[in-house]
């Protein structure tokens, strides 16, 4: 009995040192700068690049009409947020640009927003107020992300990743969104990000 206490005193001594010593460094694995941008968030506020520098933010590409990967993607970063409340992270941003802005107005946004248990929806800008054309050649250029309007119905054809981007605007990592959500790995490199 007294060995196992000892070993079980011993274990967590390490796993407290190992801790202590920050083992885990974020590597960036992205280096793309991200095109300026003016745009309209779900508040039918004018934001732009400069309103999300000086800290990171998650980025992703959805539209609120999307019947596969866009709910649960939208789903995933909630989660995503929980954790990184539950770890203290507080400094950072989540942005989602419509790939249907035609449709996704800010009202629209903010009514697709509210169908979601978002721990703090201040965290969250929902972003429309330009053209189809536009977000197709902004994905791909910024996020090296494909964006493609389906000719043969109301979806939109798009990639199911979530983007780190740090303070400076550079797209850092990218990271599943739609299935087996790294979600330990994010809240770790946006806590590396944050000090």
């Amino acid at each position: 009995m007294k060995k196992k206490s000892v070993m079980l005193v011993l274990i967590l001594a390490l796993s407290s040192v190992l801790t202590a010593c920050g083992s885990y460094k974020f590597e960036p694995e992205m280096n793309i700068e991200v095109q300026d941008f003016s745009v309209t968030n779900q508040k039918n506020e004018q934001v732009s690049l400069d309103t999300f520098k000086g800290k990171p933010w998650l980025a992703m590409f959805i539209f609120t009409n999307c019947n596969t990967i866009c709910p649960p993607m939208t789903f995933n970063m909630t989660e995503v947020q929980k954790a990184l409340q539950d770890e203290g992270v507080e400094d950072y941003q989540i942005v989602a640009f419509s790939i249907d802005p035609e449709v996704d107005k800010p009202d629209v946004l903010t009514n697709y927003l509210k169908s979601y248990s978002v721990p703090d929806a201040s965290k969250w800008q929902l972003l429309t107020g330009y053209d189809q054309k536009f977000i197709e050649q902004f994905a791909m250029k910024s996020f090296n992300s494909h964006v493609k309007n389906d000719p043969n119905s109301d979806q939109v054809i798009h990639m199911g990743s979530y983007y780190l981007v740090n303070a400076d605007g550079i797209v850092v990592k990218d990271y599943s969104g739609n299935t087996e959500v790294p979600v330990e790995t994010i809240v770790a490199d946006m806590k590396a990000l944050t000090k």
